[in-house]
């Protein structure tokens, strides 16, 4: 018999940001009442403001905010939620959290709590993968000795990735060329991984050469239809973050999408996975594939998929989660579209974060433009959590309107207070080699002198800030008297590099 589907009524949103609002405004559309939680750093949030009911967490690290289950779940009891949505991050992939929902009464907005725990760790995910036909990057399982990791690393050659077992995101990860380093950077990732994931497992794969970092997005529903919404590349990366992604892939052949999607699907029924998630790819030089990885959430980087489909993928994770099936009808790309993440950090000062008072926000405009954000001008961007502001996304016919599209937006985008790496963004997107679509996961380490360096163009560009700084201030000082170092000289300063007022 089939389950009749079940209407959500009311949703805790378990994050933060611009996830939280992007959540929030489909909720809205579909009249379901929202929840947010906020930490005290995060209490005039643009994620609390749009909200329908709001929450204190108390407290100000992640630890002890939006991390602590048992403040959730006694905030979902108080307001009487019916379901949560995890956003990414946080406990989006964590089993424990998926199976309390759950135990509660709870629906988790996600995939079942085994299908979590399953792709969560990587080397039992590369076997189901490899059982279920998918190709995996030549490895090995986790390994705790280093001298057996060694002559693991010998018999894959050199240069080899060591990554943690419970991973992701960069972090337990480091690329060795040579026998003679192998060792400290072996006990550097177990040491990194205990760290960041409580686990000190770590594996081996044989590091591929100028590769493409390729995801497919996939949806499940709980009566066995499983589905991929096609590409994103996702190759603009620094430490193994991605900061740029696009759909189509230029990489992309009508074959390989082809292939590589039957392949995202059997990824996703080889693990009973239901809901939205993402099978992560590397693509070699030879157009050869291999899976990654399998994101068990949203990705940062969805809209882009949302552009070119016309599919709210949220609303598709709270449709699947009510029993709903998937819709049966033909899903095309149409156009293109590109995601460029705008962070509080300063690309001039090795990327530090950038916390501190937006004094004033403009952002683009215009045909295909779209700003998920989750500030506003008067917010102070805390300094506890991820420095992303928001996700720039624009969309046109062709990737040469997008690009152009997007670097319009990126001039336009006016933000004032802060550094950002607004300025970093435009360079990346005017390259001649991002412009041809020439490139892989090693662009930003390759054009890193060229794409920091400082011109004239920036000169002018603080100029314009200072200028911008100076208007601002003689607003405030005709409705609130005289401030303190209201001259060129502060508005210069506060100006600053590129990447700060400009943006």
């Amino acid at each position: 018999m089939t389950k009749r589907p079940r209407r959500l009524e009311k949703i805790l949103i378990a994050n933060r940001g611009e996830i939280a609002v992007r959540v929030e405004r489909t909720c809205r559309e579909l009249g379901r009442t929202t929840v947010a939680v906020f930490s005290d750093p995060d209490r005039h949030a643009l994620h609390v403001r749009y909200a329908d009911e709001a929450y204190p967490l108390g407290g100000s690290t992640p630890a002890e905010t939006y991390l602590d289950q048992a403040k959730i779940f006694d905030i979902a009891r108080r307001s009487g939620a019916d379901a949560v949505h995890p956003g990414y991050g946080f406990l989006s992939e964590n089993p424990s959290f998926a199976a309390a929902c759950r135990e509660r009464g709870l629906v988790f907005i996600g995939p079942s709590a085994e299908s979590i725990e399953l792709m969560g760790e990587k080397t039992r995910a590369r076997e189901r993968m490899s059982r279920a036909g998918v190709p995996i990057v030549p490895g090995t399982p986790p390994l705790a000795a280093v001298q057996e990791a060694l002559s693991e690393a010998r018999r894959l050659s050199f240069p080899v990735l060591i990554k943690a077992a419970a991973g992701g995101g960069g972090k337990g990860m480091r690329r060795v060329d040579r026998p003679d380093d192998f060792g400290p950077a072996f006990e550097a990732c177990r040491r990194e991984a205990l760290s960041a994931f409580g686990d000190d497992r770590v594996y081996l794969e044989k590091y591929l050469e100028e590769p493409h970092h390729v995801e497919f997005q996939i949806l499940a529903d709980a009566q066995g239809r499983t589905i991929h919404l096609f590409e994103r590349e996702c190759s603009i990366q620094r430490r193994h973050q991605k900061i740029i992604e696009e759909t189509p892939s230029p990489l992309m052949t009508k074959d390989l999408r082809a292939r590589m999607g039957q392949a995202a699907v059997r990824a996703a029924e080889a693990c009973g996975y239901t809901n939205a998630g993402t099978i992560e790819f590397l693509v070699d030089a030879g157009r050869r594939f291999y899976f990654l990885e399998m994101n068990t959430r949203l990705q940062v980087e969805h809209p882009i998929t949302e552009m070119v489909t016309g599919v709210d993928l949220v609303e598709r994770q709270i449709r699947i989660a009510e029993g709903e099936p998937l819709e049966d009808r033909h899903l095309s790309q149409r156009g293109t579209a590109m995601e460029c993440r705008i962070y509080a950090e300063d690309p001039w000062n090795h990327f530090l974060p950038s916390p501190g008072l937006i004094r004033k926000l403009s952002p683009p405009g215009g045909p295909g433009v779209r700003d998920d954000t989750g500030v506003y001008a008067g917010f102070t961007v805390p300094m506890e959590y991820d420095p992303l502001l928001a996700k720039l996304v624009v969309w046109g016919e062709n990737r040469q309107q997008t690009l152009a599209r997007m670097s319009r937006a990126l001039e336009e985008y006016r933000l004032i207070g802060i550094r950002t790496n607004i300025p970093y963004l435009r360079r990346i997107v005017r390259h001649p080699e991002f412009a041809r679509g020439a490139y892989d996961t090693h662009f930003l380490m390759k054009h890193q002198d060229e794409l920091l360096k400082f011109d004239r163009s920036d000169h002018d560009r603080i100029a314009l800030a200072a200028a911008a700084v100076l208007a601002w201030r003689g607003e405030e000082k005709s409705t609130a008297g005289p401030a303190a170092g209201n001259s060129a000289a502060s508005a210069w300063k506060m100006a600053g590099r590129p990447g700060v007022s400009d943006s």
